[in-house]
């Protein structure tokens, strides 16, 4: 967030706005109003309502009022609660980590290629392990992509191979192999106990073990994913939600530049 947005808002809003110390917005600055909803394993009544408040107050909520509680079966109650969060959070100190690349159109990125790599460059992407969920790897990879956004099937300069989903990351490999790929794309939906995790980590310790981790460029994304997670995780970039394909294929074809 650079000063000139922190003018804008003192100038514009309030002059009491101070960036060490943001809170929520809701009717005047700094009164940190705040809508939480959760889900509470007893039934719903009085005590029910009671026990909210007191979770939300335990959660920095000052004066908490539950504006709606909904029974979810024997035993299970839902909640939504509003009320004003007493925390601040410095913004000024806030450092995320982020894909150091410039975003080309899918034209910017097939003559990209042709002037720099000088010819085809084959991406190889699938939804791996159990993950049965197709919709964020066919954004990409699709020729008709998302929300007007082209897939990678459609670019001239791209060989796009789309494996679809349930793909188990030894064969995901075996086909990254028989196709001469220069990059992996890996789509990760499904999160419960982190099983995301534990499957992105197998697939880059199977590169590893075949000495194929420093041939390839290895992406990954999802609603769940990001850069810092891919990294940590052995990933050369990570996508999170609202990516798109030239998002992904800018930053493969210029970091394939940026390694020769």
């Amino acid at each position: 967030m650079s000063s000139g947005l922190y003018s804008m808002n003192k100038r514009d809003f309030d002059i009491t706005f101070d960036p060490k110390k943001v809170k929520p917005y809701g009717d005047t600055m700094n009164d940190g109003k705040v809508q939480l909803s959760f889900t509470l394993p007893i039934k719903a009544d009085e005590t029910a309502v009671e026990a909210a408040k007191l979770y939300a107050m335990k959660m920095g909520i000052e004066e908490p009022s539950v504006v709606h509680m909904a029974d979810l079966g024997v035993g299970y109650s839902f909640f939504v609660v509003y009320g004003s969060c007493i925390h601040t959070i410095d913004v000024t100190d806030i450092k995320v980590a982020k894909v150091e690349s410039s975003v080309m159109s899918m034209t910017e990125v097939d003559e990209y290629i042709k002037n720099n790599i000088g010819r085809k460059i084959v991406i190889v992407g699938a939804s791996t392990g159990t993950d049965a969920h197709t919709v964020g790897i066919d954004a990409i990879m699709n020729m008709k992509g998302y929300a007007g956004h082209y897939g990678l099937e459609r670019y001239e300069m791209i060989e796009a191979h789309n494996l679809g989903s349930q793909v188990p990351n030894e064969e995901f490999i075996k086909k990254a192999v028989e196709l001469n790929a220069d990059a992996l794309l890996v789509s990760q939906t499904v999160t419960q106990k982190n099983v995301h995790i534990q499957n992105m980590t197998n697939l880059i310790e199977l590169l590893e073990a075949e000495g194929l981790r420093d041939k390839l460029l290895v992406v990954c994304g999802g609603p769940r994913i990001s850069h810092e997670l891919a990294i940590e995780l052995g990933y050369d970039a990570g996508f999170g939600a609202g990516s798109y394909a030239e998002d992904v294929a800018s930053y493969v074809v210029q970091e394939m530049v940026n390694r020769k």
